[in-house]
């Protein structure tokens, strides 16, 4: 029973589910192809091939069914007067236990179950950065859920972020950023 609790044993647990919902030092996403904070390579922006990174995650909740990955940038259209996030890629019902994503995926060749939204460029693949101005941050968003989501029919974030309300089970982010030859 909880309250035969100490209250630093309560206050413990408060502390640990909160850690655990945001990601906390167990749930983690990087990439091989950039550090935490550092420049996205070229190839994965709309300067060269536009593929897109490959991602990794590890400390996932052993009861999350299903995975979610958001790709924004919040320095849109320009870092110094910013207005809104420009979503660059939007996948979900990725299965936990792959992972990874490798580099180069489309809409075609995705793994099995997972499922692509669509991004501010209209399209359900990856938009590489492709900033207009200035050095602008790429924020790689995986959120582990409580269940599978399904068909969504294409949702853009606003509807993906909807339907995954209520079933977070923790959260990571990988940050890279970008900036265009001579801008």
């Amino acid at each position: 029973m909880v309250r035969n609790l100490r209250p630093p044993v309560v206050l413990g647990l408060v502390l640990l589910c909160g850690a655990a919902w945001a990601g906390g030092p167990g749930m983690t996403v990087t990439s091989p192809a950039f550090e935490p904070g550092a420049p996205i390579p070229a190839i994965f922006t709309c300067e060269n091939r536009d593929i897109s990174p490959p991602l990794a995650w590890a400390g996932v909740p052993a009861d999350a069914k299903s995975l979610a990955l958001i790709v924004d940038d919040p320095d849109a259209p320009d870092p110094a007067a910013p207005k809104t996030p420009w979503v660059h890629w939007v996948l979900y019902d990725i299965p936990p236990a792959i992972g990874m994503l490798p580099d180069s995926l489309d809409a075609a060749g995705l793994p099995p179950g997972v499922r692509a939204g669509k991004n501010d460029f209209g399209k359900t693949a990856w938009g590489g950065p492709c900033p207009p101005t200035g050095k602008h941050r790429y924020v790689f968003k995986l959120y582990a859920l409580d269940t599978e989501l399904y068909d969504l029919h294409a949702p853009t974030k606003a509807k993906l972020e909807a339907a995954m309300k209520g079933h977070i089970l923790a959260k990571a982010e990988l940050v890279g950023t970008y900036q265009k030859s001579g801008k």
